[in-house]
């Protein structure tokens, strides 16, 4: 597995070695021993989350407050979408930044989002299948949210506004204060 830290530090882009041949191919998704001696922390993730999304679809951005934050590492399992962490942690010289990578069913990349930041994704293929590990349980009185049109942010969703499908919830988010 090939580790790559982002400019966002804690957070990682993870490659799986992939395994191919004309059957088809094999690849080892998660090891806990492995992904902790990759990232040099200790993860014991408690929930696994997937969703179903088609083109358009974007959501987010989403967090977890307090003793109910939670680190995700995500992953598409059909489809392509863009992916985006927010770093919200006040003490980090890279708070109210993001990192943006293109997930999918192809190239099997997995970002690791720690604790502390915010998370959201838009499906650019037709329709996506999103799995993600949690380290803690959702608590809805924990959960924050930003706005995805956030100026502050400024983030390249790469897809035209007319084609996003935000929930109405998610319109409602509020704007970063930096």
């Amino acid at each position: 597995m090939k580790v790559t830290e982002t400019k966002l530090k804690g957070c990682f882009v993870l490659e799986p070695r992939v395994f191919e041949d004309e059957r088809g191919y094999f690849f080892e998704s998660f090891n806990h021993k492995a992904f902790c001696e990759a990232i040099g922390q200790q993860v014991n993730f408690v929930q696994d989350n997937q969703s179903y999304s088609t083109r358009g679809v974007l959501r987010g951005l989403h967090y977890q407050k307090g003793e109910h934050a939670q680190a995700k590492l995500v992953r598409v399992l059909q489809g392509r979408v863009l992916d985006v962490a927010v770093d919200l942690r006040e003490s980090s010289p890279t708070y109210g930044q993001h990192i943006s990578i293109e997930l999918t069913g192809e190239n099997k990349k997995q970002l690791f989002i720690p604790r502390g930041f915010a998370h959201g994704f838009v499906v650019l293929s037709d329709s996506a299948h999103f799995f993600y590990k949690c380290d803690n349980y959702y608590n809805k009185e924990s959960e924050g949210t930003i706005k995805f049109d956030d100026q502050t942010l400024d983030i390249d969703w790469q897809i035209s506004k007319s084609e996003l499908r935000v929930s109405g919830k998610d319109l409602k988010n509020s704007y970063l204060k930096v």
